[in-house]
């Protein structure tokens, strides 16, 4: 099969790594439906290549993501390749985080995957399921621990799909270091907003670590990887017959997996060194 006959559909196209893989798919002759949540975002995308065709979609509203089967429906029979891309990032330490917020990071990065999963799953017969998951996923960074939780649930539930489905279609988990995207600017200003509504003890608590939290997002938006990397990887498991479960991208995803395989109070003990010289 050609790339010109292979069908994409991606979600949260709007920025980042989801609107640097539409738009490098497309270039290279794919066709795309790119979920986007904004009219201003559809139509710059389709502007920008006649490949590209924008479909609005939330995925955490049962009723978006309907609308956009159906609508994708209408324009082609299958889909051969779905990458869930849309994902936040909530930060702040588990004491004091608010539940209300834990629940909003699942919506997305978890449940709105499965969500859109499970509706397009009729059209990805001897398809393939790219997630884009994250470095975070192997449960190692304190502070964005919802996060952490999200992407790692979201890596093992879409695993089981794979063993458990019964329509040939192959999941991979794509595992990037820090990419350099508007999510970190973004997951600032949020982390601030939710640090501000909470009581004064709290934030006097922790708010060091908040600190370094802001300077680590904004230090990542400045010297992380670009996201082409990841892009290019995913065009490379597009077009492997037999891709690996999962893929990490970058050396410090890499270096993530390596922990992660250690003891874990080995590991633990080298990160809480590293939380008191941020607390000093």
């Amino acid at each position: 099969m050609s790339n010109k006959d292979k069908i994409i559909f991606i979600t949260g196209a709007s920025s980042g790594i989801g609107r640097e893989t539409a738009l490098y798919l497309a270039k290279h002759g794919y066709k795309v439906f790119a979920g986007i949540r904004k009219k201003i975002d559809k139509n710059e995308l389709e502007k920008l290549n006649k490949n590209i065709t924008g479909v609005y979609i939330d995925v955490t509203n049962q009723s978006s993501i309907d609308k956009a089967f159906w609508f994708i429906l209408k324009n082609t029979e299958k889909i051969d390749v779905l990458i869930n891309n849309a994902g936040i990032v909530t930060a702040g330490p588990i004491e004091i985080i608010p539940i209300k917020k834990l629940k909003e990071q699942f919506d997305v990065n978890t449940f709105g995957v499965i969500s859109v999963t499970q509706k397009f799953i009729t059209l990805l017969n001897d398809g393939l399921i790219i997630n884009v998951s994250s470095m975070a996923s192997y449960g190692i960074f304190p502070y964005i621990a919802p996060y952490c939780a999200s992407k790692r649930a979201m890596d093992i539930l879409l695993n089981c799909l794979m063993l458990e489905n019964k329509n040939n279609i192959k999941v991979v988990s794509v595992k990037p270091s820090a990419i350099s995207t508007p999510i970190w600017n973004k997951s600032v200003k949020k982390a601030r907003k939710d640090f501000e509504e909470l009581n004064n003890s709290s934030k006097h608590k922790y708010e060091k670590e908040l600190l370094y939290l802001e300077e680590k997002a904004l230090s990542n938006n400045k010297k992380a990887i670009s996201p082409v990397v990841v892009v290019r990887t995913i065009e490379k498991i597009i077009n492997t017959k037999n891709p690996k479960p999962s893929y990490t991208v970058g050396k410090q995803a890499v270096f993530a997996r390596f922990l992660s395989i250690l003891p874990q109070s080995f590991v633990n003990f080298l990160i809480k060194h590293n939380l008191k010289r941020i607390s000093k």
